[in-house]
């Protein structure tokens, strides 16, 4: 990863007189009292320098103005043809979120009540009068005119939530731990551009834990162990599992809070908010040993990984390891007014912990260090119970909803007693590169729950586990929280097809059409997210999914994908030359072959109960020429490589063993995700599956390669099949250290052409 050159100091103190006199209290104190293991009479670790800016709070009252440059800057790098004709006007007095769009052709004029606001009323005109796109990924703003058209009348507009929050806790682990500072300024140019105004900043959310903990008894060595590598981060914030993936190094630590406090930086430069973890009582094994007066509850299992402890956040200790926390975090990151916790995530054990004093006391050290910051936290499973919202200032209080299109009969006001929440979509786990969404469900519940009287929707949560793989549903529920009336499915998707490649064509349209009534209008009622492919599924014959926790079956007819690839083949040649044609193709194909991963393997589960051994060999070769022509045509587009997810994580370590350990940690992600224990016993293998070249090549396709080698003895010598250790397997794959091309080849029309000729037509799909 080409680094950004800027490194922490070694040494600079933060400034104290900033700090608030709770804090500075504790920080005056030194080390924990009883603090006798290793590393626990040795002086506080040095601190660092704040970045520029860092110290800034967000949050504060709005200014008369505000500097237009990162607006601009961030414009120059969306549209670096046309910036130059766009002027963006500081308009404080307009009301919070608040754009207005005017302009004659080639001078076109944005106002706007923050940097961000501003980015959105470019992105508004981009959708609304120039009909292009800027998706995640591909854009069509090749097919602008070279004269940006006028805007027939003055246009306003205003955010109808307060709160627009992006990125899940997993996003970082699933979308990629080891990115560059670029890649990090592209998505938040790309979710200022869409109207978000809260995200999510976990890179290098470690290191307050490291130099934190090192006052409270921890050597820095064990510290190194204790904390996961990159790509696993996201569980140990979440407090399900430490060490795995690592150690990491003090120097990989240190660069990637650098980077994280760039990322935040960024953030408040557009006005936006970046949305830190806070702290809320992780700790490692032997805490209370080696803390007097700490008291702690062993937190069990989580898919076979042991979970690090959690300090009962109403025991002394507790106040002071949040206040050096949040310290140590602010000299690197700054300030913010918004904080991430969920504690007691995907079954915590409470112990004897009164749960609504150890909420407030949580509340409490945040708001020490952070006066009136809010906490915001995940609405999943049965969190947050009414026992921690009884122990908190809930005014002070968002809950992201992870269920909001999941499940029916949902009423957030009774369940959450009035506490205000952002409506959410979960519609990607692990990474998964299917194709779809419950668009439907959110364009009917929306306007709906927020016309209630009783309503305390005050937001949209964006929350796919991995972002970037689905540029439809990006834009669509980002709309939601702009579109002051209620906003119709077919007209937008209509609309969507028109601006995605240019300009309007009658076979985008009809592509768009069929993948509207296919797989964006699942259902609500179990999922929230469509099926995987049967071909990066563990081999069996009984196989229905990839990931344990996925859908087992179709959630849409499949004939709807095979129609669009048909359709999409034939879109005008003139429009074929943007990224975002040619991804929708390649990803259209991907999904139609996957698709018929679930028509073909039923057919050779037949053939083999049947002992039919021609007819076996002629259906697993068709299997095989599938899974090449997937990995070939997905190797022609650069967001489906596994050899740049591989390369980010090499280029961290500094000699060949750490790159191996990095590499490692990203190959595990896609494949075992953790050791046998948590493969198996949890459930996690193949968790975050995608079709990705060269993830197709060298482990999906030879593991069923490998398996039906031995249905195919079997057959042919009468005997029962060999058994094999997948995990074993798997485990060999994660452990390699071969390389894979980060650049894509072929053509994209060619191979897509390919998987249409190679599969029934559309009229057999259904």
């Amino acid at each position: 990863m080409p680094r950004s050159g800027r490194r922490l100091p070694a040494t600079r103190p933060v400034a104290l007189a900033a700090l608030p006199a709770a804090l500075l209290a504790v920080i005056c104190a030194g080390p924990a009292p009883g603090a006798t293991a290793p590393g626990a009479g040795s002086p506080a670790p040095a601190d660092v320098r704040p970045l520029a800016g860092a110290h800034a709070p967000t949050g504060a009252p709005r200014a008369a103005t505000f500097d237009t440059a990162p607006a601009r800057a961030a414009l120059q790098r969306l549209l670096p043809r046309h910036a130059g004709q766009f002027t963006l006007v500081p308009d404080p007095a307009a009301g919070a979120d608040t754009f207005t769009v005017s302009g004659t052709a080639g001078a076109v004029t944005v106002r706007g009540s923050s940097g961000a606001t501003l980015l959105t009323g470019v992105g508004w005109y981009l959708q609304h009068v120039a009909g292009a796109d800027i998706g995640w990924p591909g854009d069509s703003i090749g097919m602008l005119p070279a004269r940006l058209p006028a805007v027939p009348a003055p246009v306003t507009r205003s955010a109808q939530v307060p709160h627009r929050y992006a990125l899940n806790d997993t996003d970082d682990g699933y979308s990629g731990p080891y990115r560059t500072f670029e890649e990090h300024q592209r998505q938040i140019d790309l979710l200022a551009l869409h109207g978000i105004n809260e995200v999510f900043v976990q890179v290098g959310a470690e290191y307050p834990y490291y130099r934190a903990l090192q006052r409270f008894g921890y050597s820095a060595e064990e510290l190194r162990q204790w904390i996961p590598g990159p790509g696993h981060q996201s569980w140990w914030l979440l407090q399900n599992l430490s060490g795995f993936g690592g150690p990491v190094t003090e120097r990989l630590m240190r660069e990637r809070a650098e980077l994280g406090g760039r990322i935040a930086e960024q953030l408040r430069g557009l006005g936006m908010t970046p949305v830190l973890p806070g702290y809320f009582g992780t700790v490692p094994a032997g805490f209370a040993a080696r803390n007097a007066g700490a008291a702690t509850v062993a937190q069990g299992d989580w898919a076979g990984f042991d979970r690090p402890d959690w300090l009962d956040p109403a025991s002394p200790v507790f106040a002071k390891l949040a206040a050096a926390y949040y310290a140590e975090q602010r000299a690197v990151f700054g300030d913010s007014s918004m904080y991430r916790m969920s504690p007691l995530h995907e079954g915590g054990r409470t112990g004897s912990v009164d749960v609504g004093a150890a909420a407030g006391a949580i509340q409490g050290a945040l708001h020490a260090a952070h006066p009136g910051a809010l906490w915001a936290v995940l609405g999943w499973q049965d969190d947050p119970t009414a026992e921690l919202l009884a122990g908190v200032d809930t005014s002070k209080l968002l809950i992201l909803d992870g269920l909001s299109d999941r499940y029916n009969r949902l009423d957030r006001e009774t369940r959450w007693g009035g506490v205000p929440y952002a409506m959410g979509t979960i519609y990607n786990f692990g990474g998964h590169t299917t194709i779809g969404a419950n668009t439907s469900v959110w364009l009917e519940r929306f306007g709906p729950w927020r016309a209630k009287s009783n309503s305390a929707l005050a937001g949209i949560a964006y929350l796919p586990e991995a972002t970037g793989t689905n540029p439809a549903a990006f834009d669509l529920f980002t709309d939601l929280a702009w579109d002051a009336g209620p906003i119709d499915q077919r007209t937008w998707f209509a609309g969507f097809a028109a601006r995605r490649y240019g300009r309007p064509d009658a076979e985008a349209a009809a592509a768009w059409e069929e993948l509207r009534k296919g797989p964006y209008s699942t259902s609500s009622g179990l999922w929230s997210e469509s099926q995987d492919s049967l071909f990066s599924a563990r081999p069996s014959l009984s196989a229905v999914g990839a990931a344990y926790w996925s859908p087992k079956s179709m959630r849409y007819p499949a004939g709807s994908v095979r129609r669009a690839l048909d359709h999409l083949l034939r879109v005008d040649p003139a429009l074929r030359g943007s990224s975002a044609y040619r991804f929708d193709l390649v990803d259209t194909a991907r999904q139609a072959l996957a698709n018929h991963s679930r028509v073909l393997l039923p057919k050779i589960k037949a053939a083999y109960e049947a002992k039919d051994l021609a007819r076996f060999r002629t259906l697993t070769a068709e299997w095989h020429d599938g899974m090449r022509l997937l990995d070939q045509v997905t190797g022609s587009d650069p967001n489906l490589l596994l050899g740049t997810w591989l390369s980010r994580a090499r280029s961290h370590g500094a000699d060949r063993a750490e790159q191996d350990r990095y590499e490692y940690d990203a190959r595990s992600l896609l494949s075992v995700w953790g050791r046998r224990s948590t493969s198996e016993g949890g459930f996690l293998h193949d968790y975050a599956n995608r079709e990705w070249s060269g993830l197709i090549s060298e482990l999906y396709a030879r593991r069923w390669a490998a398996y039906f080698a031995t249905l195919d003895e079997a057959l042919a010598g009468g005997v029962a099949p060999r058994e094999i250790d997948w995990h074993a397997f798997e485990e060999e794959w994660a452990g390699r250290t071969t390389r894979h091309p980060d650049r894509p080849s072929g053509d994209p029309y060619r191979l897509a052409t390919a998987v249409a000729a190679a599969l029934p037509p559309a009229a057999a799909t259904g």
